[in-house]
């Protein structure tokens, strides 16, 4: 059974869209399509989240660590 996916994201699903089309590099842009799909809940499990992003799930957790500790908050 997988662990339970509990992740909030504070900003807007707006927000990350408006951000998402303004990135310039790809680190910027496969972190907010992340938290984008979390915010508008299109992604409900890590494993699906990691398949999505072509991404190992370790990666993807190290990216929501980063997230919760605030690093993100300009991206």
């Amino acid at each position: 059974m997988a662990r339970p996916f509990n992740v909030e994201i504070s900003e807007s699903a707006e927000y990350l869209s408006k951000s998402l089309k303004k990135a310039r590099t790809a680190f910027e842009k496969e972190r907010l399509q992340m938290m984008w799909w979390i915010k508008t809940e299109q992604v409900r499990q890590h494993k699906e989240l990691s398949q999505r992003l072509g991404r190992d799930g370790s990666t993807v957790t190290r990216w929501l660590q980063k997230y919760r500790q605030g690093f993100y908050e300009d991206a």
